[in-house]
Order: structure tokens, then C-alpha cells, then sequence
């Protein structure tokens, strides 16, 4: 099952995507964003919608990002072995954790921007994975049961307000950088996470490419330890990494710009498409 939140003349919902089109969850469930829905434990109650007419077509909404409120997002670095090599960095036995902010992120259709301080807006195709059911301290063998499902994210980096400092956060959470979608994909129909394929692609040339099996330290082992510190919560997104090939590390740099289009493709979840568009 697919499940996507959006902007329909201008109201936030969120729906089941199907070939026929957008089944309307609010509508028909009473919930007010699909973090509710999730947080309600009512992903069968919606599961029992599937074959129902459409209430609209996907073309008559905005997609927003999947989860456009969610309380935590944590975003892990250096998690495979050639962007380690790359970077000129070494691999650490414990992962690197930082934090964006939810207005940093925007849906599948909507433009990237790039902020007028820097000229250094880089691409970074990762996979997300939002959670379903709280829990803290959870064992990586029973990691998986807490996930409600995967989508695919371009967490979209500012890499000289990156590097001011040894922190992270002031280039990973301006306005607008990171795209998130198109939709979740309900874990049921991706019980292995590990098994799937990424691929980045600007103006449609492949930038990145990598099998999730490559991942230093994989999507179990991740939320067991995300979740030593705070209790994840149903809606909080898991990004878990970057492969090589960023756009920073080319010689010479490839950075966004104004009228590019960047995807990240993962087998099983979908295409996010996201045109860049220079802050005025």
C-alpha cells in the first residue's frame, strides 16, 4: 500500500495512492495527517479502503512531504564505504547522527531550493524509513516490526555552511533542501529492506547508484540505535545515509542550480522528482 500526505486547494490531507488515483483518508477515517493515522495504530483500517473508487485524481493535488509534521527526523552520515572513502573520512563503529528540521524538507514535484548564501547545494539520494510503532531501547532483531514503511528521500546539502564547523546541522536544514516521497510504502510489501537498489539522477544522469546491502551500518541496527535516546515515535523519519558519488566530491564539483531536475529512484518505493529553483 501506498500512502502519500498533500495540499488540495490549499488543505493538507492524505490519502492511499492508487492507479486509479488518491482515495481520501481524512474523509473517510476522520484523521488529520497520515502522522495521526499512524500514531492511531490504523494502518489496517485504511489497508481496508484499498479497492474503493478514488476520490480524486493525482494530478488535482501538490504532493507534500510524507510526513510533513513528524517530531523527529534523524539523518545518518558516512553509512557506506565509498562516500566514507570520498570524503576523506574513517569509518567510525557507531553511526553518525544528526537532526534536520521538518521545514526543511518539501514533497515529490516540488522545487528544491537553493538558498541564496551558497553556491554549494549538493544532492544525497537515501532511503527513509518512517516509524510506525513507538518504542525505545528496541533489539535490531525486532527493529523491523516498528516501521511503518520506506520512501525516498534527497537529503540536499548547503556543504560550505556544512563545513563551518565540525556540526552538520547549518547545511543540512535550510529552507526548502530536502525532498521527501513521493510516497511511503508500507513495510508488509518491503520485508527486507536491504534488498533494494538506489539511484540517483541529475538531468537525468545517473550520479549515484548502490545496492542497500552496502549500507555500514544497516536500517536494523540504525533504529536500535536511534532509539537508545529518545522513544521513536509513530510518523518519525529515519534517513540512513548517502553512497558515493555526491556531487561535492566530483572533479570538478557538480552543484545544483537553478532549473535542474534531480531523482532519486529506489526499486519497490518509486521516483522523487524534484526541480531546483534558485531563492530569489
Amino acid at each position: 500500500m501506498k500512502l502519500c500526505s498533500f495540499i488540495k486547494d490549499g488543505k493538507p490531507g492524505h490519502g492511499i495512492v492508487t492507479e486509479a488515483g488518491l482515495i481520501d483518508l481524512e474523509s473517510r477515517l476522520g484523521f488529520a495527517s497520515l502522522r495521526d493515522l499512524l500514531a492511531a495504530g490504523a494502518l489496517d483500517k485504511a489497508r481496508a479502503l484499498l479497492g474503493q473508487p478514488a476520490d480524486f485524481a493525482l494530478d488535482a493535488v501538490e504532493f507534500a512531504p510524507v510526513i510533513p509534521n513528524p517530531e523527529k527526523i534523524y539523518c545518518v552520515g558516512l553509512n557506506y564505504r565509498d562516500h566514507v572513502e570520498e570524503t576523506g573520512n574513517v569509518e567510525t563503529p557507531h553511526p553518525t547522527l544528526f537532526a534536520r528540521f521538518p521545514a526543511s524538507q518539501v514533497g515529490h514535484g516540488q522545487p528544491l531550493i537553493k538558498p541564496r548564501e551558497s553556491d554549494q547545494f549538493d544532492y544525497e539520494g537515501e532511503l527513509a524509513v518512517i516509524i510506525g510503532t513507538e518504542g525505545r531501547r528496541i533489539p535490531a532483531e525486532r527493529a523491523l516490526e516498528h516501521v511503518a514503511g520506506y520512501a525516498c528521500y534527497n537529503e540536499g546539502s548547503v556543504r560550505d555552511y556544512q563545513r563551518h564547523t565540525q556540526q552538520y546541522l547549518p547545511g543540512k536544514t535550510f529552507l526548502g533542501t530536502g525532498g521527501f516521497g513521493p510516497w511511503m510504502v508500507t513495510a508488509d510489501e518491503i520485508p527486507d529492506p536491504s534488498a533494494l537498489h538506489l539511484q540517483t539522477r541529475l538531468n537525468g544522469q545517473v550520479v549515484q547508484d548502490t545496492d542497500l546491502t552496502l549500507m555500514i551500518t544497516p536500517v536494523p541496527q540504525i533504529i536500535a540505535y536511534a532509539s537508545t535516546m529518545l522513544p521513536l515515535l509513530p510518523g518519525d523519519v529515519i534517513v540512513t545515509g548517502t553512497p558515493g558519488g555526491v556531487g561535492s566530491r566530483r572533479n570538478p564539483p557538480i552543484w545544483l542550480r537553478d532549473g535542474d531536475v534531480c531523482e532519486i529512484d529506489i526499486s519497490g518505493i518509486g521516483v522523487l522528482r524534484n526541480p531546483v529553483k534558485a531563492e530569489a
